[in-house]
Formats: C-alpha cells, sequence, structure tokens
C-alpha cells in the first residue's frame, strides 16, 4: 500500500472527526482506578509517531489540557489505550493495547508497536475516558532483505517559534513522503522577544524540567506542526538549541554565567523534556546526563540512514584555524565515530545517509585572502573530518543531510577543501529552516556570499529562503527538490520548486543542479 494510494482529504476529515467517533475498546477492570476523573481536552499536543523499522514504530502522545501551564494533569498515572490499524475508519485494526501516562514522563506516551507489517501504511489513535485523540497515520520500513525500487522522505530544522508562522509544514505534511527526517533545533531557548513575530512563553531562557516542558508544548500546540507530525513518522536528532546555544558535551555557551553543575542540571532537564516530546523509542530515555540519540535505520537494500549526535560528545569549540587542525578535537566522541565508520562499511546499502547537525564543507566567511570560520561546525574538528571523508571514499554513495545554518548549502565533499585537485569523495545537502531567520532577504545574502562561492569550487548552490528538502531516491541517483515557501510571516503561504540537485550513483558529489529560473 502506498501513500499515494490513500485520499490525503479523507485522511484530514477523519482527524477532525475523531472526537464523534465511536468507542472501540474499553479498559480493563485492572486500568479503572487511573483514569478517573481526568480533566477534558487532553490530547491537545497531538499525535506522532517515528523510529519506523519492518515490524515496527513508535507512536507518541503527552496529555496535556493546559500545555503552557505544567501540562494540567493529576499528578498520577492514567491508563491511555491506543489502536493502530490498516484503514482510517480502524475496522481493520492491526494491534490494540494500552499505556501508562506517568507524570514522572510528563504523561508523554510512547508505544513501541511490534509485529507489524513491512513497508505498511497504517493509522492510529489514542482513547481516554472518552476522549478521542485525533487520527494519526505512519508507515513502516521495508523488510531488511527487501530491494525497494524508490523511497521519497523530506528532512527539515531549526523552527524558532518567534521567528515566523510554520507555513512549510502546511505543504509538507501534503507531501508523499516515506518519512521526514529532522536535523535539530525543534525548539529554541531563548526568552520571549515582544518584536517577533510570535512570542515564546516565559520571560527567561528554560533551565528546569517544568520550564522545557512548557517550552516545547508551546512548539506542539501549533496545528502546522501536528500536521506533519500526524502524516508521517519522523525520526528526529537534536542539535543546541535543544538545550543551548553551541553547547559542547557538559559546556555551556557561557561557562562564565553557568556553573558546572547548573549546566548538567539543565542539561537533564532538557533532555528529559525532549524525551517526552518526541516519538523515540525507550532506548533512548536519558539516564542522567546521557541520551542514546545516535541510531541506524535501513530502507531494505537501497538506503541506510545514519543518525548522529554532534553535541553530547563533541569537544569543546576551539577558537582559532590552528587549533582547529588538532587530532584531539572531536565532534562525535571515540565511541560514535566508530559506530559510523563500522555502520557505513557493513551498511550492504546503495545508498548511505547521514542524518547530521552542522555543516561538513568548509564554509569561509569572508570573501579575498582573508578565511573566516564558524567554528562550532566541522570546521572547528578539522582533523576528524578529514578522517571520516577519506573513508568515504570506500563508502558506497555517501549523501550527508545536514540542519544548522538556516539557509540551503548544497556541496561537493573532499578531504582536503583547499585543493580543487583533489577527489571528490561525496556531496552535502544542508537544508534551510523551517522559520529562523524570518523571512529571509536573497539580495543581501547573494551580496556576501557569491563572492565567496566564486573561490570555493566546492559550493555548488547557495539561497537563503525557507523551507525544507524533498529527497526521491532510485538505484541509480538521488534527486532533492528544494521547496520554499513565499513568508513566515503570515499564517498561509504557497510553496514552489526553487532547485533540484542530482547525485548519480556511483559518481561522489553533485552531478547536476538545476533552478527554478534555469
Amino acid at each position: 500500500m502506498s501513500l499515494s494510494s490513500i485520499s490525503r482529504r479523507s485522511f484530514l476529515a477523519g482527524a477532525a472527526s475523531a472526537a464523534a467517533a465511536p468507542m472501540l475498546l474499553r479498559p480493563e477492570a485492572g486500568y479503572a482506578q487511573t483514569n478517573a476523573p481526568v480533566p477534558a481536552d487532553v490530547f491537545r499536543l497531538g499525535v506522532a509517531s517515528g523510529d519506523p523499522l519492518p515490524g515496527s514504530v513508535v507512536l507518541w502522545t503527552r496529555l496535556a489540557p493546559d500545555p503552557v501551564n505544567g501540562g494540567g494533569m493529576p499528578d498520577r498515572a492514567v491508563t491511555v489505550e491506543w489502536e493502530i490499524a490498516e484503514n482510517e475508519r480502524f475496522t481493520r485494526r492491526r494491534r490494540t493495547g494500552k499505556a501508562l501516562a506517568r507524570p514522572e514522563l510528563g504523561h508523554s506516551v510512547h508505544v513501541d508497536v511490534r509485529g507489524l507489517r513491512p513497508d505498511t501504511v497504517y493509522f492510529y489513535r489514542f482513547r481516554i475516558a472518552g476522549q478521542l485523540s485525533p487520527i494519526g497515520r505512519t508507515r513502516t520500513a521495508p523488510a531488511a532483505t527487501a530491494q525497494p525500487r524508490d523511497l521519497r522522505f523530506a528532512f527539515a530544522s531549526c523552527q524558532d517559534y518567534q521567528a515566523g508562522f510554520y507555513t512549510a509544514y502546511q505543504h509538507l505534511a501534503a507531501e508523499d513522503l516515506a518519512f521526514v527526517a529532522f536535523l535539530g533545533d525543534y525548539i529554541y531557548e531563548g526568552p520571549r522577544n515582544a518584536a517577533a513575530a510570535r512570542q515564546h512563553e516565559g520571560t527567561d531562557e528554560p533551565y528546569t524540567l517544568a520550564q522545557y516542558r512548557n517550552r516545547h508544548a508551546q512548539y506542539k500546540t501549533d496545528p502546522d506542526l501536528q500536521s506533519a507530525h500526524a502524516a508521517f513518522p519522523w525520526i528526529v536528532t537534536f542539535d543546541d538549541h535543544e538545550v543551548d546555544n553551541n553547547w559542547a558535551d557538559e559546556i555551556p555557551q557561557d561557562p562564565q554565567l553557568q556553573t558546572p553543575e547548573a549546566f548538567r542540571a539543565r542539561r537533564i532537564a532538557a533532555f528529559q523534556a525532549y524525551y517526552e516530546h518526541m516519538p523515540l523509542r525507550r532506548s533512548s530515555l536519558p539516564r542522567g546526563l546521557d541520551m542514546q540519540l545516535y541510531r541506524r535505520f535501513r530502507y531494505g537494500s537501497l538506503a541506510s540512514v545514519h543518525v548522529l549526535d554532534t553535541r553530547q560528545y563533541r569537544s569543546d569549540q576551539p577558537a582559532t584555524l590552528a587549533e582547529a587542525q588538532s587530532p584531539e578535537l572531536t565532534m562525535t566522541g571515540a565511541e560514535q565515530e566508530k559506530w559510523l565508520v563500522d555502520g557505513l562499511r557493513r551498511s550492504g546499502s546503495r545508498w548511505n545517509l547521514l542524518a547530521n547537525q552542522v555543516m561538513w564543507a568548509q564554509n569561509d566567511r569572508t570573501a579575498g585572502p582573508t578565511q573566516t570560520f564558524d567554528f562550532d561546525n566541522w570546521d572547528g574538528y578539522r582533523a576528524q573530518r578529514t578522517r571520516l571523508l577519506n573513508h568515504f571514499k570506500s563508502v558506497d554513495n555517501p549523501v550527508v543531510l545536514t540542519g544548522d545554518r538556516h539557509c540551503t548549502w548544497v556541496s561537493d565533499l573532499r578531504p582536503d577543501f583547499d585543493d580543487p585537485s583533489t577527489p571528490v569523495v561525496g556531496a552535502e545537502i544542508t537544508g534551510t529552516s523551517i522559520t529562523s531567520g524570518g523571512n529571509a532577504n536573497p539580495a543581501t545574502f547573494h551580496a556576501t556570499y557569491d563572492p565567496i562561492m566564486a573561490e570555493s569550487p566546492h559550493w555548488r548552490y547557495i539561497d537563503n529562503q525557507r523551507g525544507y528538502v524533498v529527497c526521491d531516491l532510485s538505484r541509480t541517483e538521488m534527486v532533492s527538490s528544494l521547496r520554499l515557501v513565499d513568508t513566515v510571516l503570515a499564517p498561509a503561504a504557497t510553496v514552489r520548486t526553487e532547485a533540484r540537485f542530482v547525485v548519480e550513483a556511483g559518481r561522489p558529489g553533485i552531478a547536476d543542479v538545476s533552478t527554478a529560473t534555469s
């Protein structure tokens, strides 16, 4: 069953009318004492699914009738019923069950549903005390031995609530996709900005678990974000703003203002709130300072998706180009680097996709002989980057998918970016933001970066407008379409395909760039 065979209009209508559907499940007697009473309107944060495997997927919701004021649930566990079916009327139910929504996890629910069919579309919903959640749609991955002819997915990042409306998600939710990869900066930790398009809840940055819960909940109340979550499974990873700008392991952006003890407590709170609001398996449940977020997904023999974590284990950012050359610096930590190298070597996939947070390609910020770099990116961790890019030489069709920059930056990857004669070993597609940066000024952007692009032959395309990227993968090529919206400063917008980038199997790097005006 393909996504294109489903009526999206009927799906959205079904989601809107979910509250009027008849009750199909009954709580068992042993759970009754946890269910009465509960407040009304507990499903205000919607539903989501994620981490798709051939036989299972994670279903998520969080009970929060008063989302930005602590959630509004009583301080006790309650039982939530769930069901997953092969049709949107739920007449062909595949699995049903119950889960406890516990106060110590913010009354979030993470159901790892097993026994599903590979490469199959399912519909799911939750129920408690006569209240029915919106309907979600998800899709499992193909069997490990399958040989899919194609794969269509999207990736996105950087959705600052204060920077604008999520107009891009209105259109992303209507795409025909197997999954969405979200590459970081799901929330922003900044304080309220009265001059912004929308205002953050609270008055300060979040530091405590309650404050991070409120910030996540505010983002989750957005109806366009809810629609995008309900339409597809998401594969998520975080970057910096889910905790603190430019944090590195146990080091905050401003160590002169945050003691080590205070930042460790902040990181623990931020990790827990992140888990509570994401469709992640229990294997990602934080344990103190640690959260297992790097992981791998396989789409038959066609593609492997290697999800990176470039924050938890990294060295502190260097201050100079000389320091950035140090072989002691690491973006991933030794254990994750070994995991990545081993996984790339043994993937057996036609394509190897890296779901990555910060830019790999060298990115000079100043025209002329002077070079200026942002050392929070891989430019600050050059020895490890060179090591990994040299490994790309023996990897089948590596493509790095990146967030963070609030711009589209499409690049060839080579171990030595300063020597154009060295071989290209892979491609990187850095996608733009959903909202972060607000409405762009392309003229100013190109006036700054076009002269640098002329000096950077590995750059193949640059742009700074808002949107997301849709990727069509076959055994012979990967075509990535840049989908841009005309505004994020109004509740609705139009979308267009601004450019396409082609990577050909067996030919490292970007084979072709075409634009709407070319």
